[in-house]
């Protein structure tokens, strides 16, 4: 059924008989009468192809609408606006450094509290909640150990102090998890990873299923601006087409590389949810990280992930630079971690690329 509705996702009813989606570049509609609109009058505001996709996404999620962004960080940033200063956000310990960043930046500037918490320890989380407490903001599988937090408590706990529940879904997907349907309140997504799918795409995502939040959001949406450009809305609608296929084979390879790693002896720590195809990797210190990178020829040194392409990342001067050395420290991001992201290549290509690139790797063994 999802395959089905994913494969002919955003199917237009267009009069040439068009299978693919129009892309509308206009900026400006013309009116008919004075006081009368087609329904589309400025394209920041509403924008033909936008909307195609965004309502599309929503269904997908099972939503009520869908806001698409120019960006993963600005869907992130479009939620931290329906907040004020003085209010609370219990944020999962372990999660990506960009929204870390944006949060430190929210708290410093506009007075919005984030606290850190362990969302593996219920009582912790509990405890935490205060008056002024408005949401939780967790990832469901960790940026980057792969931490797995089981959600459901959490859903029910939000409904007993009357808070948001904020879903970050880039992992997951909505192939994989459709967290409004289970209990979530905001889902979001860095469109740029795994729901366009080939790194040629800056987009992000935010769905809800409430009539207030979605009128809420539309506002902030429409008044910032951040709203994403026809071409890149049709370049998610295209890669949404074949989002089960990406993920079912990326997932594929990257179980098997998990097994396989779990018994190399560069390898000290597999962190893998044992979903997705996202996992990470904690060398041991006889081997170079760097070393390691300069080595590869299949698998590609890049920061991003959900694309087709094995990407391999290292966090520590990548995707969490900005991250304070005590914090990274806290959460275990050190100079031996890799994050990779498996793509949809040949597996036998990822895993034999990935083994002599450690065999090379090796501390004062010059390769």
């Amino acid at each position: 059924m999802k395959d089905t509705q994913l494969a002919q996702i955003s199917l237009t009813k267009d009069i040439t008989g068009a299978i693919a989606n129009p892309i509308y570049l206009s900026t400006a509609y013309q009116h008919p009468h004075l006081g009368q609109s087609t329904g589309y009058d400025y394209t920041r505001t509403k924008n033909p192809t936008r909307s195609a996709f965004e309502e599309s996404f929503a269904k997908l999620e099972g939503g009520i609408a869908s806001f698409a962004t120019s960006s993963g960080m600005a869907a992130v940033q479009l939620i931290c606006n329906l907040f004020q200063p003085g209010d609370e956000i219990l944020v999962a310990f372990d999660l990506y450094g960009g929204t870390f960043r944006l949060f430190d930046f929210y708290e410093k500037q506009y007075g919005i509290k984030f606290k850190y918490v362990d969302f593996l320890n219920y009582e912790e989380v509990v405890n935490a909640i205060t008056p002024n407490t408005k949401a939780l903001f967790i990832e469901p599988i960790s940026n980057p150990q792969m931490i797995e937090i089981d959600v459901e408590p959490y859903y029910i706990l939000s409904q007993q102090h009357n808070l948001l529940t904020i879903i970050d879904n880039t992992f997951l997907t909505p192939y994989l998890s459709t967290p409004l349907e289970d209990g979530a309140d905001i889902v979001l997504h860095s469109a740029t990873k795994y729901i366009g799918g080939h790194n040629d795409v800056l987009a992000g995502v935010v769905t809800v299923k409430d009539e207030s939040l979605a009128e809420q959001l539309g506002q902030l949406h429409n008044m910032i601006g951040a709203t994403l450009s026809p071409i890149d809305s049709y370049l998610l609608q295209r890669g949404l087409k074949t989002l089960h296929l990406r993920i079912e084979r990326s997932e594929a390879n990257a179980k098997k590389l998990a097994e396989r790693c779990k018994v190399s002896s560069a390898i000290d720590e597999v962190l893998y949810s044992g979903k997705t195809g996202m996992l990470s990797l904690r060398l041991n210190k006889d081997f170079s990280v760097a070393k390691f990178l300069e080595n590869l020829e299949i698998c590609i040194f890049a920061e991003s992930l959900g694309g087709t392409e094995t990407f391999i990342t290292f966090p520590y001067t990548q995707t969490h630079v900005d991250m304070p050395d005590e914090e990274k420290d806290k959460r275990g991001i050190d100079e031996h971690l890799i994050r990779l992201s498996i793509g949809i290549e040949d597996y036998n290509d990822i895993e034999s690329d990935i083994l002599r690139a450690l065999e090379n790797s090796k501390v004062g063994v010059i390769s």
